[in-house]
């Protein structure tokens, strides 16, 4: 047990306790019954609505507004953190969720701003994307293509993953309790490596499908829709709706969202988020890194504990070792709970130079 850390781990809910494994059971069950049962439509049509999934928007925005105000109350002493985290609820509230609500009002099919392909696998489909106006195509088309490659490079994934995205954000407000249950054995990470790199080539491969059979698709002499390749479209439907059930329904929600009081509140951006794949590769070449600050660590632990991704800092800050992971998501709770500040979130391109050294090498995993 780390110093500093006795109140999380005398806490039934924050320490896989009983409390824990129940609130675990409530949330595979709602997700099940969101997902796979039209049971919460009729929940719905109570509070009027219109369907579940408007109200499954609501419950997650008012979770991710309740979860940020309780963390601003926790860790509102860091201007970091208070900053993120406001900017989190806003990009849910506005971007996720009005924007999206006001355009069903007028008949208009919502669109999540906040959303990026390959998290929104949908956007390069070209079914779902060409019944939007041209100008959200460009804005979609644009910002996975361009935007979000240039941004990472610059900022890190930490510009999306802890700033902007809706699965992050309810893992860093909403989920802040679990990020000490992080797995942080070396088995744990190499599953990691594999899981999330297996989803992104998955993701990849059914885009392209999609992509090609729509392709082959071409309207006949009855205005109709057709293919002279029905094996072909089988096997391309299939693939995608294969990919809809296991990545996006059971891994992002059931057991993403799920097991946040077992296994931690980063479960599904750890091991299964296809766009948090990519933009650690992306970082990798990147300026984002972590600074240690050369014999200060007293190794207390506590930046190891609170990593949601599961790192290891306190092995980097032992030995002096500046570094960068492809899974970091850049929150800055390692450096936060440090009592030495021996942490710090850099970017910068003379990634082998820091104020304390200047051939210091920088570990890129």
């Amino acid at each position: 047990m780390q110093t500093g850390l006795m109140s999380t781990y005398k806490s039934s809910l924050k320490s896989k306790g009983i409390i824990a494994w129940v609130l675990s059971l409530l949330l595979f069950a709602f997700y099940l019954l969101i997902y796979f049962t039209n049971i919460p439509d009729s929940w719905a049509h109570l509070v009027g609505l219109e369907s579940k999934w408007n109200l499954y928007g609501v419950l997650y925005t008012i979770a991710i507004i309740a979860g940020g105000l309780y963390f601003i109350n926790t860790h509102g002493n860091s201007r970091y953190q208070k900053f993120r985290t406001f900017t989190l609820i806003f990009m849910q509230v506005v971007f996720a969720f009005s924007i999206p609500e006001i355009m069903g009002m007028f008949e208009s099919k919502g669109f999540n701003f906040a959303k990026f392909w390959p998290l929104g696998i949908e956007l390069f489909n070209p079914k779902y994307i060409f019944d939007y106006p041209i100008l959200i195509i460009v804005y979609a088309f644009v910002g996975s293509l361009i935007a979000v490659p240039i941004l990472t490079l610059l900022y890190g994934k930490r510009w999306y993953c802890s700033w902007v995205c809706g699965c992050g954000g309810l893992a860093e407000t909403a989920g802040d309790s679990f990020r000490q249950l992080s797995d942080k054995r070396v088995k744990a990470w190499k599953f990691e490596q594999v899981s999330i790199h297996t989803v992104l080539v998955l993701a990849i491969l059914s885009t392209a499908l999609v992509i090609i059979n729509w392709g082959m698709h071409y309207e006949n002499t009855a205005g109709e829709w057709v293919t002279d390749y029905a094996t072909f479209d089988l096997i391309a439907s299939k693939v995608q709706g294969t990919y809809q059930f296991l990545v996006v329904a059971m891994l992002s929600g059931v057991l993403g969202v799920g097991l946040y009081p077992l296994m931690g509140s980063r479960v599904w951006c750890r091991f299964f988020c296809p766009m948090a794949a990519l933009l650690g590769l992306i970082q990798k070449f990147g300026r984002f890194r972590i600074t240690v600050k050369d014999e200060m660590c007293i190794s207390c632990g506590n930046c190891s504990t609170y990593c949601e991704m599961g790192i290891d800092v306190r092995a980097y800050a032992q030995t002096n070792q500046s570094f960068k992971r492809a899974s970091c998501v850049g929150c800055g709770m390692c450096a936060h709970v440090c009592p030495r500040g021996v942490l710090r979130l850099e970017n910068k391109w003379d990634f082998r130079k820091t104020a304390d050294s200047e051939n210091r090498k920088v570990f890129d995993f």
